[in-house]
Parts: C-alpha cells; structure tokens; sequence
C-alpha cells in the first residue's frame, strides 16, 4: 500500500523534463469514455489510448494499456496472461495503488506505484505508432509521448513494462494453458 501523497500533473511532467524527454500537452474538458475522448480532441495525431485496471482473485494486478478501438476479451487475456480470471479494479483500488480517480488511467500513474503492485502491459501494436497520447494523470489534459520514451519513463520509476501482442491474444492463452 501507498501512503504517500499521488504526483500532480505537473509533477509528472517535470520527471519527463528532467529525464530528457519531450512531451506535448493539451487541455480539454474532462473525459470518461473513448468516445467523449474522440469528441474533444479534434485532429491530434498519433495512437489513442484505453487503459484497463485489472486484478485476479490472488489480488495481483495489471494496467493493460492498449489501442482506444481494440475489443478486449478479459478471459482470453487473463489465460494468455496466466492470471486466471479477470476483473476490473475498483476505484477505492486505483486510488490506493495507482493514485487517481476513474477516468484518468494511463500508463503515467504508475509513477503513484512506488511499491511496484502493478504490471504495466503495453499492446505491441500500440507501441509501433507515435506518438502515443494518455492522460497525465488528469482526465482533462492529454501528453503526447514517443514510445521509446514511455518506456523510458516507466523503467525510470521501476516499471518495466511487457509488451504483449494483443492481435494473437487468442494464440498467447493456448500456449499459457
């Protein structure tokens, strides 16, 4: 458990700053869904991002960050993840473990993760396009980041993200079986 004060967004980005890494930053009303996503952001380039918070049974749990579009199949995942069943965390947990508040999720809030609870799994497909944009850590604000960078921040904060090849998810939970 986390008991220290969440990063602000600001905060955030100073640690991308001061790690040599460029970002691009907009504002816009606050989000909730892909949907309300695609209605504010007008023509901002690059890969759009969905973030799902899960957890098993064991209370192990993963931040799937993937492509805003892609269907995901949460019992194919947690086979090819060897997770067992799969659920969604509860916002009482992504406060504790991740420091946000539904609707902010990103692959930056594990920099709230300082005890390392969380796996951060990043969609293969996701990671050939740039720039990748996620919330950081607000869901009124959207930064723009290569996926080398990403990467680099998240091993940064000792996170060090898998990839995971979600358009042969179905191939990935047969050989983990």
């Amino acid at each position: 458990m986390n008991n220290q004060t969440p990063a602000t967004p600001e905060h955030l980005l100073e640690k991308l700053t001061a790690l040599g890494i460029e970002t691009t930053t907009i504002t816009h009303p606050a989000v909730y869904t892909v949907e309300e996503s695609k209605e504010h952001r007008g023509d901002l380039p690059g890969a759009h991002t969905k973030n799902l918070f899960l957890r098993n049974k064991k209370g192990k749990m993963w931040l799937l960050v993937c492509l805003e579009d892609r269907k995901i199949d949460i019992k194919l995942l947690g086979k090819a993840l060897g997770a067992g069943k799969l659920s969604f965390g509860s916002a009482d947990r992504l406060m504790e473990f991740l420091g946000i508040e539904p609707g902010s999720v990103s692959p930056f809030c594990a920099i709230n993760d300082t005890d390392g609870q969380v796996k951060i799994m990043l969609d293969s497909h996701m990671m050939t396009m740039s720039p990748i944009n996620a919330h950081p850590l607000t869901n009124t604000m959207t930064t723009a980041i290569a996926p080398t960078d990403l990467v680099h921040f998240l091993q940064s904060i000792d996170h060090h993200p898998e990839e995971l090849d979600m358009d042969n998810l179905e191939e990935l939970a047969s050989l983990a079986e």
